[in-house]
């Protein structure tokens, strides 16, 4: 009863009206369309025409919540719903042709959890954008509700503190810029940096153009410059990739992908020298119904670009990951193969995958006191501020399997469960009451078979807006990476922790400031002491304890 009374106009109430402009795609206002007016049940309550001027005006509107038609020839009818009327209320609306609607419907998402950040712009797919849909009456429509309508230009200024973070900790300022200069091209432009320092800095710059039914084009051009960053005889490390690719739609039964990551290296020295690669990936599917069956290819296994909710606007996501074995760079690389099936409706997703991996310099991560200069420091990558560390272990190949089961639930809450099956690098069983070198330690690594399990929960509180993601994943503690790492989507190790709490300040609800937090590992599992040659400790971690913080204004 109470939702039937505040949807419907509230009768004896001060009269209102609703006015506006319908114009098409291109902004050229359209003489003589109809708009109408409906009621909440789409029913029409008024119907009038546009002028010269494609104006419109429907006076007499007793407030309440309305939907709002536009209709014109050799056009869409186009739909805005839940808008709210008080006294004078303004709606422009766009009629827009098939072909254009058509080039407007998102891409499918990357892979699995279709829950995705507002902010976690993706080259591929853009989630605001108007869809079709059937009316009961019939037409087809346009539709979007007036909150979520695509602007032109959007912004994030992001202040935030890190700790346990390779690279990345202390304060840190990050700004995102993102603008759709025309209905098929999309550019987005982010910069971070450590604030009175000369620590950190990292800029992206992303670019895509639809295509039409043919598909879409896309780059992106990151920069990572991290003084911090450093091993035995060098000071600063200089990263740089470019990522360029393109998405082939071949009708409604097949589509393809294919592409290449231009990365180089570099560190600080002056014997130094620039350590390049070609990293090329492709993937093809054929698709039935919700039903798709999909072959898949890469050479470049970044982790950081494959986390569950792994932020596309930063730099670090489409960066190599990179270690250091005897004073030379190493990029973690290799040939990645899978072959899967998977089927997808509106809540249920299930996968299954079969891979084939070979991974050369697969990155061990592990936390000391080392100092440039120590011995054995040419054998590592230090970060000076916090005592995390990369090295690069040894080459190995693994055949597995892996399948994910996801499904939406009531009040927009997200689930998904994964599993998988591989090799993984296991470190050796020095005790700790026996000392031994870095190179002994680092050498012991070997390929363990292993398994993994992980579960993930993901939604929005009613009320509050709190965004909140946690997930757990699991494999044996000995591990020290990942089993499947090229697996897309796949959820951080142990326990982790992600929230977003709008902070309001428009009265619309909309932009405004943001709480953030993130909290990975929360319970420090998965370290592995040693005790080295020089009396100190050495702890090696799938992923690291790390929190990061801060508050982010979005306009």
């Amino acid at each position: 009863m109470l939702i039937f009374v505040s949807a419907a106009p509230l009768h004896g109430a001060a009269a209102g009206s609703v006015s506006g402009v319908v114009c098409d795609s291109s902004g050229v206002p359209q003489i003589g369309a109809e708009v109408q007016l409906l009621r909440p049940d789409l029913t029409v309550l008024a119907s009038v025409y546009t002028d010269a001027a494609g104006h419109f005006t429907i006076s007499s509107v007793l407030p309440g919540r309305y939907a709002v038609k536009a209709m014109g020839a050799w056009f869409l009818p186009s739909l805005r719903e839940n808008v709210r009327v008080r006294a004078s209320t303004i709606v422009n609306l766009t009629l827009n042709t098939l072909y254009e609607a058509m080039q407007w419907l998102p891409a499918e998402p990357r892979a699995g959890d279709a829950q995705k950040d507002d902010w976690a712009w993706t080259l591929r797919s853009t989630a605001n954008r108007p869809l079709l849909r059937w009316l009961e009456d019939g037409p087809l429509v346009v539709v979007s509700d007036g909150t979520g309508r695509n602007r032109k230009l959007k912004a994030r200024l992001v202040a935030t503190g890190a700790e346990g973070v390779f690279g990345e900790s202390g304060e840190r300022i990050s700004a995102s810029i993102e603008e759709t200069p025309s209905n098929s091209r999309e550019l987005l432009a982010h910069v971070e940096f450590e604030p009175d320092s000369a620590a950190g800095m990292e800029s992206m710059l992303g670019f895509r153009q639809d295509l039409g039914f043919a598909g879409s084009v896309q780059s992106v051009a990151a920069v990572a410059v991290h003084p911090e960053l450093a091993n035995d005889g060098s000071d600063g490390l200089m990263e740089a990739a470019v990522r360029s690719w393109e998405t082939i739609q071949l009708g409604d039964e097949f589509d393809a992908e294919v592409g290449a990551n231009d990365v180089l290296a570099r560190l600080n020295s002056p014997s130094a020298e620039t350590l390049t690669a070609m990293l090329p990936f492709a993937s093809a599917g054929w698709l039935d119904g919700n039903t798709a069956i999909r072959y898949r290819m890469s050479t470049m296994l970044s982790r950081a670009g494959n986390v569950d909710g792994a932020d596309e606007t930063k730099a670090q996501t489409w960066l190599p990951a990179v270690s250091a074995r005897n004073g030379v760079l190493a990029i973690e690389e290799g040939r990645h193969q899978e072959l899967g099936w998977e089927r997808r409706t509106d809540r249920v997703g299930i996968s299954v995958k079969v891979f084939a991996d070979r991974i050369s310099n697969p990155v061990i991560e592990a936390m000391s006191h080392f100092a440039v200069g120590d011995p054995g420091a040419a054998a590592i990558l230090l970060d000076r501020t916090n005592g995390l560390l990369h090295c690069a272990g040894p080459e190995f190949s693994s055949i597995g399997l892996t399948a994910s089961f996801e499904r939406g639930l009531p009040g927009g809450y997200h689930f998904r469960f994964s599993y998988a099956n591989g090799d993984a690098l296991a470190m050796g069983s020095t005790p700790m009451s026996r000392a031994a070198s870095l190179a002994q330690v680092v050498g012991g690594a070997h390929p363990h078979r292993a398994q993994m399990y992980s579960l993930s929960l993901s939604g929005t509180i009613e009320g509050t807006g709190t965004r909140w993601r946690a997930s757990y994943r699991w494999q044996p503690e000995e591990t020290v990476t990942q089993v499947a790492p090229a697996e897309q989507n796949a959820a951080a190790p142990y326990v982790n922790l992600h929230l977003r709490q709008p902070i309001h300040l428009r009265n619309n609800g909309t932009g405004g400031l943001e709480a953030v937090l993130e909290m990975d590992n929360l319970l420090a599992q998965g370290y592995r002491p040693y005790l080295l040659s020089d009396g100190s400790v050495m702890v090696f971690a799938q992923n690291q304890r790390a929190i990061r913080a801060g508050l982010a204004f979005n306009f």
